[in-house]
């Protein structure tokens, strides 16, 4: 194993990006010098920048993440907030805390996510920084990508009477979550030596947690269909979440529908297992990156025929109602349980 400070900053940062090639247009200069050179000029063209911050103990834990996993998470969340904007990201800064516990080798992994996020997204590496740390690791990534002018897409852009849509199924990863922290505990109380964790059919909750993938072909296939949603958010701190954001930035009350919010099959049997309710997890899980947005009214038969979107309800013109209805009938108030990074 390396140790880090035989390498120093700037040898660990040629170390880590050497083999860096550049795939857009709009990137003109990107690692080896004070700062990247961007380009974009082109007519009708808007810069769309975020940024995501991850906490060791707060945002991931390491005792079930590896390493390459979490780098290509951070990357993706930061890829789902532009697609999030209906847009397309291109280039990615990338700073990091470093602790002494980590050597290079760990740092190679980390990278190895990133850089095949960055790979299958067609997004630039273009620049960071690095630092001690004395609190674990810290993961702080900037993502620059570009929007049309009249088709990026904000949050209090819904108008009354839209259709309320989703991305492909929610909960999974809350649940996956779950599986990992209950194996760890069983860690941590001392399980039999050599026991496994039990994670036997329970493949499609884990990558949820651990390697989700930002929605760019949902963007793609709206895209394709000539639809441009009223108001669009990513799903990252659960469904009621979102929408209560896009609600009360747009003005609008929301009624949904539980028979038609979608969830997967094994989510379901998860949460028997657990014995936790099912619609909690839809509702407030988060951290599944699926892509929540609104469309007017007369999008209706052109969104049914879209694979991977579901129509699970619509917005109103009272910003007070706030409604989840449930196949027996009742109604409740839609509530924001979601995470919150306080």
């Amino acid at each position: 194993m390396a140790d880090i400070s035989t390498l120093g900053e700037f040898g660990l940062i040629d170390h880590l990006t050497n083999d860096l090639k550049l795939e857009n247009d709009s990137t003109v200069k990107g690692v080896g010098d004070d700062a990247a050179i961007l380009d974009y000029t082109k007519k009708n063209t808007r810069v769309l920048v975020t940024t995501d911050l991850l906490l060791e103990g707060i945002h991931f834990d390491l005792t079930y993440t590896p390493l390459k996993h979490l780098g290509y998470k951070a990357a993706m969340v930061n890829f789902s907030d532009i697609y999030a904007m209906n847009g397309k990201p291109k280039q990615i800064t990338v700073s990091l805390g470093v602790s002494g516990k980590f050597q290079t080798e760990d740092l190679e992994e980390l990278y190895a996510g990133i850089k095949l996020a960055c790979e299958r997204h067609t997004v630039d590496l273009v620049g960071g920084d690095t630092s001690a740390s004395a609190t674990g690791l810290t993961i702080s990534i900037t993502c620059i990508g570009e929007g049309i002018e009249g088709k990026i897409v904000c949050r209090n852009t819904a108008q009354p009477n839209d259709l309320i849509c989703v991305s492909g199924n929610l909960g999974a990863a809350y649940m996956g979550l779950q599986l990992l922290e209950r194996e760890k505990r069983v860690f941590e109380k001392g399980g039999e030596e050599g026991m496994q964790p039990d994670f036997a059919g329970k493949e499609y909750l884990l990558e949820r947690q651990l390697k989700p993938e930002a929605r760019k072909d949902i963007i793609e296939t709206l895209d394709k269909a000539g639809i441009v949603p009223t108001a669009m958010m990513d799903i990252s701190d659960g469904l009621s979440s979102e929408l209560l954001h896009i609600c009360k930035q747009s003005g609008v009350g929301c009624r949904i529908y539980e028979e038609k919010i979608p969830v997967d099959y094994q989510t379901a049997i998860q949460a028997e297992e657990f014995n936790m309710n099912l619609m909690t997890v839809a509702l407030n899980g988060g951290e599944d990156y699926e892509l929540l947005f609104t469309v007017p009214v007369s999008m209706h038969e052109k969104v049914n025929e879209l694979k991977g979107i579901k129509v699970i309800g619509y917005t109103t013109s009272d910003p007070n109602e706030r409604v989840l209805v449930t196949p027996e009938g009742p109604e409740m108030t839609l509530k924001a349980q979601g995470w919150t990074g306080f």
